[in-house]
């Protein structure tokens, strides 16, 4: 292993355990604050090929990849014990006055924090209500949204024993609200989809003294998405803290009200006997997720969209040639709001699908993953550059050309 590589002769001989301890052995030699290459690509030993991903902030694909500054802070709070709870409350402190909001809270994800900004809300005047969650069907405790806003991500409100309640009209949800209502949800991307407006739905809300929870996952950029919706009047708000933010991939913030950010946490790890015990957030990723707000504070955003257009620039004009085939850059209006580049080609003289062509690009080599995300549409072929690394333009301009010229009748 003279040249740091591992081959599959010698993992099947030490073992995956040996052969991996022999990796790791010169970090206990490592002076503090030094780098360590485990290896030339850490998935080449684990077996795993690594994608270029033109598709974006995917869940299923890593989310994003933290900056230096990020994993520096990661590493940095990895060699300390601390006491949790009182990082928690120093982090929520920090990244609430950086962002002028009442209150903030790490979590796993922005579906950590819709979990536990719903626990906050549903247990925020009966504390004997927390180790009872979830609770059983009998309690009845309801949970109003639009029936235009439903979504996979309903479950991580259901798991606290609560039953959603449709309603599409603003009557419908001055009559189903009652006792048992503890929280208004929403899901930013499907405002357009609702007959009623957020400031319409805030102010029900108010008249009713119901709690809201709005999630605004992958609203960001622009940066005042991070604090627009609070201030809009919404008393929590989930982001996720894995994509454009490029903190680490399971985190996200939960940001809001005091009162209820104060619940949240009596509902989440390190507390036993709560429902997001196993939503733990280590003291690693909360001060990943403080610096990966601070470099998004300070970053220029300008700078950063010039960047995703010369990438576009770039690809458009290594295609442009191909007969029929037409480009556009558009913009989803909310969520995952940077520049996409879209293609469209005559299937008649171009003789392959946009799902065919996803699906060669997948299959080649290096894979190139590719999807379509809310606010673009079903038309054409869409490529995402924000998540591409430098040089991987060049590749996907380069597969994407050479697979449509191939289809050429």
């Amino acid at each position: 292993m003279g040249d740091n590589k591992m081959n599959r002769r010698t993992l099947l001989a030490t073992g995956t355990g040996g052969a991996i301890g022999g990796m790791l052995a010169p970090a206990a030699l490592a002076p503090a604050g030094e780098g360590l290459d485990l290896a030339p690509n850490v998935y080449e030993l684990l077996g795993v090929k690594p994608i270029i991903n033109a598709a974006g902030t995917i869940t299923a694909l890593g989310g994003s990849l933290m900056p230096p500054e990020v994993v520096a802070a990661w590493n940095a709070a990895s060699r300390h014990f601390v006491p949790l709870a009182e990082l928690q409350n120093r982090v929520g402190e920090l990244i609430a006055k950086r962002l002028g909001v009442e209150a903030a809270l790490v979590t796993t994800g922005a579906a950590g924090a819709m979990l536990v900004g719903t626990a906050a809300a549903v247990t925020l005047r009966d504390r004997s209500l927390i180790p009872r969650l979830p609770l059983s069907p009998a309690a009845g405790i309801e949970v109003i949204r639009q029936k235009a806003h439903r979504d996979c991500y309903d479950n991580q409100v259901q798991a606290c024993g609560v039953k959603l309640v449709d309603i599409e009209t603003l009557e419908e949800l001055d009559r189903a609200v009652n006792e048992r209502t503890a929280l208004m949800l929403a899901y930013n991307f499907r405002e357009e989809a609702g007959r009623i407006r957020h400031q319409e739905w805030i102010a029900a809300a108010r008249r009713h003294g119901i709690p809201t929870l709005l999630d605004a996952a992958a609203d960001t950029p622009p940066r005042e998405r991070l604090w627009e919706y609070n201030r809009l009047g919404y008393d929590l708000v989930a982001f996720s803290g894995g994509k454009a933010l490029r903190g680490p991939q399971n985190t996200g913030l939960l940001l809001g009200r005091k009162d209820l950010i104060e619940s949240a946490k009596l509902n989440t790890a390190p507390h036993c006997a709560t429902i997001g015990r196993g939503l733990k957030v280590s003291k690693e990723d909360m001060v990943a997720m403080w610096a990966a707000v601070e470099r998004f504070m300070r970053l220029d955003l300008e700078a950063e969209e010039r960047e995703w257009n010369r990438r576009i620039a770039f690809i458009a004009a290594a295609v442009g040639k191909i007969p029929t085939l037409k480009t556009e850059t558009i913009v989803p209006a909310i969520a995952n709001h940077v520049p996409h580049l879209l293609l469209h080609w005559n299937e008649d003289r171009v003789k392959i699908t946009p799902d065919q062509l996803k699906a060669k690009l997948a299959a080649g080599e290096p894979s190139i993953a590719t999807a379509r995300v809310h606010g673009t549409g079903q038309t054409g072929f869409l490529i995402s550059v924000f998540m591409l690394q430098p040089g991987e333009e060049q590749v996907v301009a380069d597969r994407v050309r050479e697979a449509l010229e191939h289809a050429l009748t």
